[in-house]
């Protein structure tokens, strides 16, 4: 039995990531308060939430919105640490970048001065995205936490998923700057493809666009990339939690111990697999998906951090967590 270490509180209890923090934390003998979204007339199933191990005697929800920062204040109070994984995500442009962007800043800033007024929260670990990184006007083919992803060439080709990658990038920079003017400790990691298995019953993104070859209408997925950067969904919760015990660690940390090619992959999965019809190397070679750079994690690395699942453990998790809930 893991001695009692703090409660801490992640935001976006519901999402792959913040679902996957929670049950890390639970099981590292955390305390844990959450933050999940009301959504009126529609009673919101978090069974996967509340049946996780210790959860009835560990883990407190608590409905709270970006759009209304001050709605985090009570999820906040008391806690020693925060991870902040929520953030709007608008893939199909309902609303305007700036609107989305806005949100996703002024609910980050929000929850960070409720963090400084609470006297209790000792360090904020932020959850930002590779798209924060690797959008440039040069082709790096490999970049580390120095490198942010410039905005206006995201703003002027307007790729898939655009205003998502700028409110992500913008929102970075505004807790790192936050933390800097006000005395509060905020880190940020740099996740790239998560992968893996997840507690969460909706399919994540991620995952479904690194198999998109077994789900059929890869070229249609625009998600898909010819090479992507990809991390264990454990390791990211294990790398969360380490920045949070960390002693002293300094702004932003990329997490992205694999790259690897459409090809690559599916080779790997169908030497594994032989029953799941996958699509030859020739027709993957057609992808014409962008070819992501590798985010070293040396940083993270020196730091003491350890990844501990390799390439294959990554998907064979997936795959088998895709199988028991009915995706393949």
């Amino acid at each position: 039995m893991e001695k009692e270490k703090g409660r801490v509180c992640v935001t976006g209890g519901t999402g792959f990531i913040g679902s996957w923090i929670i049950k890390r934390l639970l099981e590292d003998g955390y305390t844990v308060n959450t933050t999940i979204r009301s959504n009126p007339g529609h009673k919101k199933d978090i069974s996967f939430l509340t049946n996780l191990r210790d959860a009835s005697q560990k883990l407190k929800i608590f409905i709270a919105d970006l759009s209304e920062p001050e709605s985090f204040n009570a999820a906040i109070e008391g806690c020693i640490g925060i991870f902040h994984t929520a953030t709007p995500i608008d893939f199909e442009e309902n609303e305007a970048e700036e609107i989305v962007t806005k949100r996703t800043i002024d609910g980050a800033l929000g929850i960070l001065k409720a963090c400084k007024n609470s006297k209790t929260v000792k360090r904020v670990v932020y959850t930002s995205s590779a798209s924060a990184v690797y959008w440039q006007d040069k082709e790096e083919d490999v970049m580390d936490e120095s490198y942010w992803s410039d905005v206006n060439i995201l703003r002027h080709l307007k790729p898939f998923a655009w205003s998502y990658s700028v409110s992500k990038t913008l929102a970075e920079k505004a807790v790192l700057q936050f933390g800097q003017q006000h005395g509060l400790d905020v880190v940020t990691l740099v996740p790239s493809f998560v992968v893996g298995p997840f507690v969460c019953p909706k399919l994540p993104g991620s995952v479904f666009s690194s198999l998109a070859f077994l789900f059929g209408n890869i070229e249609k997925n625009p998600l898909v990339a010819s090479r992507l950067h990809m991390v264990h969904v454990d390791d990211v919760a294990r790398a969360h939690i380490f920045l949070l015990e960390h002693p002293n660690p300094k702004g932003r940390y990329n997490c992205s111990p694999f790259i690897a090619t459409i090809d690559e992959i599916s080779q790997l999965v169908s030497s594994k697999y032989p029953q799941f019809h996958i699509p030859t190397s020739q027709e993957l070679m057609e992808v014409k998906g962008p070819k992501l750079p590798h985010l070293t994690s040396k940083k993270l690395m020196n730091a003491g951090f350890e990844f501990k699942y390799s390439l294959d453990e990554m998907f064979e998790d997936a795959i088998q967590c895709c199988k028991e809930k009915g995706y393949l």
